[in-house]
């Protein structure tokens, strides 16, 4: 019975903490409940960087704070132990003497890694983790995977024909590219890309359908715009460079003439993906949205710098063009279905958080 009311109000904890997916970097997403016989009586999340975290709200919810010396408090991240922006959840925790806290999963990152636990423990609070865990890695799998593998977490998205085509062939005139899906799924790619930190392409993309690659279909923060070019002729008429936002170009020709935005050497010797994931993480962020073109997308599937999928499928089909990339080592982990194409997404095996 106990297993069953940690399960339902864990899930809670994951449904507050996602209401602020791509609004928390550097910080992972976190949801809090505190439960007093049974019931409700506060709940928080954390919105952003330097603000309350979510064990702070949900204390701070409580209108009778004599009841928290008598509930459970649950939050699906290990509660921090340390100064930063904020104070020690862990220490508002004991302070207010919540007597059981239980939690989804440990946070590995350096700072934590269980140090919030022992605190809690230290001071008599009776702790239980591992409740919903693979979900509570799951909802912050960008998170984990900076801290643990060193890079960002890399999405793939793509739409494709009936018979596998991202494009159809190009002519002379430069028309643009058939239009695959329909508009809730170009509203759904905008709200995905709110959720990103960094959004990729490659020059060609950029020359042949002048992407803005931000989020005008959707609310939320637009992410930081990538391109690969090695040669640098991205095209200077490109409505990228008339919009507001960082622009990173990975480029062999640093004498390119790319106003207004950041040139990054590549480098002979490593792949173009090795260094560009090495110099995202560097830079802090924590997931990549790779858009195309097919160029770039084979090459980053080929080194297996992929961690996730989203391949849209239409439903016409153009008998020939620009061939859609193929997964390897792919696992379908979810399929929906749209009133013109279908969505499938994929996780790369071996890649899942564990």
């Amino acid at each position: 019975m106990v297993e069953r009311e940690d399960i339902k109000f864990m899930q809670r904890c994951l449904e507050l903490a996602a209401k602020a997916e791509g609004l928390t970097y550097p910080n992972p997403m976190v949801g809090a409940v505190i439960v007093h016989e049974g019931k409700i009586i506060g709940e928080g999340f954390h919105l952003k960087a330097g603000t309350p975290h979510a064990e702070v709200n949900a204390i701070n919810s409580v209108s009778d704070k004599s009841l928290l010396t008598s509930s459970t408090l649950y939050v699906n991240l290990e509660p921090c132990s340390h100064f930063g922006k904020t104070p020690p959840c862990a220490d508002m925790i004991i302070s207010n003497s919540v007597p059981r806290v239980v939690i989804g999963t440990t946070d590995t990152s350096e700072r934590v890694s269980g140090k919030g636990i022992a605190r809690l423990k230290s001071s008599g609070c009776e702790v239980k983790t591992g409740i919903l865990e693979d979900e509570c890695r799951r909802l912050n799998r960008r998170f984990f995977t900076v801290m643990e593998k060193k890079r960002p977490y890399i999405i793939l998205k793509w739409a494709q024909s009936t018979d596998g085509y991202i494009d159809i062939m190009r002519g002379s005139d430069n028309c643009r590219p058939a239009w695959i899906t329909g508009k809730p799924e170009k509203v759904l790619v905008h709200k995905w890309r709110s959720c990103e930190q960094a959004i990729l392409v490659g020059a060609g993309t950029v020359r042949a359908d002048n992407p803005q690659l931000n989020v005008r279909e959707w609310t939320g923060n637009h992410p930081l715009r990538v391109i690969l070019s090695r040669s640098g002729a991205v095209g200077q008429n490109s409505v990228l460079f008339r919009t507001k936002g960082t622009i990173f170009v990975f480029t062999g020709n640093m004498n390119s003439d790319l106003p207004g935005t950041m040139k990054i050497r590549l480098k002979e010797g490593m792949t173009a993906s090795e260094q560009i994931v090495s110099y995202l993480y560097s830079e802090g962020i924590q997931s990549l949205f790779i858009e195309g073109g097919a160029e770039v997308l084979n090459h980053f599937i080929s080194e297996g710098y992929w961690d996730e999928a989203r391949v849209f499928t239409g439903e016409g089909s153009f008998g020939d063009g620009v061939k859609a990339p193929e997964l390897a080592n792919e696992r379908l982990t979810e399929c929906m279905l749209y009133s013109k194409s279908k969505l499938d997404i994929f996780i790369r095996k071996g890649s899942e958080l564990s």
